[in-house]
């Protein structure tokens, strides 16, 4: 290897490399597309909202572990939003509720969701690996991990567009969280990016930054993998 390529990318160059990652995300998991195409069955659906809610209960989880490892006041007056985001305040339930507001729009007991009993054990592996890696490692690792965040407006867009027009049984009340994660994804990201950006600085810290949201990505992936084992994809007029 020549001595131009172990020169760290530019600060430019290196957000580049970051979101060129995108390609990757879980928008292109088979899952996915038959979901947002409309070709997921109610019990497809349903199952994705269940499985989903463990990962969404964790969020707040890894994100308390992350801002426990972090020794500037500065950043966790950054990083405990994202907490509130989810966990909720009175008069403002948050994330979790909104998720659970999804789970009624779609047909489901909240009981069976907060039971956890339908979550796949490879949901579960995957989601505690995240949880484990963010308690685990350097915080701004584990900041560089939230990154996928960079694609997350992009799905969210697709299922208010997509959504209504090829699952009309879904309540309407039930799309609040994906409107709310287009703006929080949007400014919590801005963080996170500048963390990187700037903590991640020769040529191989840059690649391991790069590892680090590919793990995330497979994180991502791995939990669409297992529904996709268990559920099937059906056709619309299944359902």
């Amino acid at each position: 290897m020549g001595a131009a390529e172990n020169l760290p990318w530019t600060r430019e160059e290196f957000e580049q490399q970051i979101r060129a990652k995108g390609s990757r995300y879980h928008i292109f998991h088979p899952y996915h597309v038959a979901m947002n195409s409309g070709r997921l069955t109610r019990a497809q659906i349903q199952g994705w909202v269940c499985n989903r809610f463990y990962y969404q209960i964790a969020i707040p989880i890894k994100d308390s572990a992350i801002m426990a490892n972090m020794p500037d006041r500065d950043h966790r007056r950054l990083w405990i939003q994202r907490i509130i985001d989810h966990d909720g305040t009175q008069g403002d339930e948050g994330g979790i509720e909104a998720w659970l507001t999804l789970a009624d729009a779609v047909g489901i007991d909240r009981r069976d969701v907060t039971s956890l009993e339908h979550v796949l054990p490879g949901v579960k592996f995957a989601v505690d690996a995240y949880i484990n890696f963010a308690r685990t490692r350097p915080w701004q690792e584990a900041v560089c991990s939230s990154l996928t965040e960079l694609f997350a407006p992009e799905i969210h867009k697709e299922r208010l567009a997509n959504w209504p027009q090829h699952y009309p049984w879904i309540d309407q009340a039930g799309y609040a969280y994906f409107r709310k994660r287009l703006s929080e994804a949007r400014r919590d990201v801005e963080h996170g990016l500048r963390v990187t950006l700037e903590y991640f600085q020769t040529r191989e810290q840059q690649k391991r930054a790069l590892d680090i949201v590919q793990f995330k990505l497979d994180v991502l992936w791995t939990m669409c993998d297992a529904m996709m084992v268990n559920y099937g994809i059906g056709d619309k007029a299944e359902s």
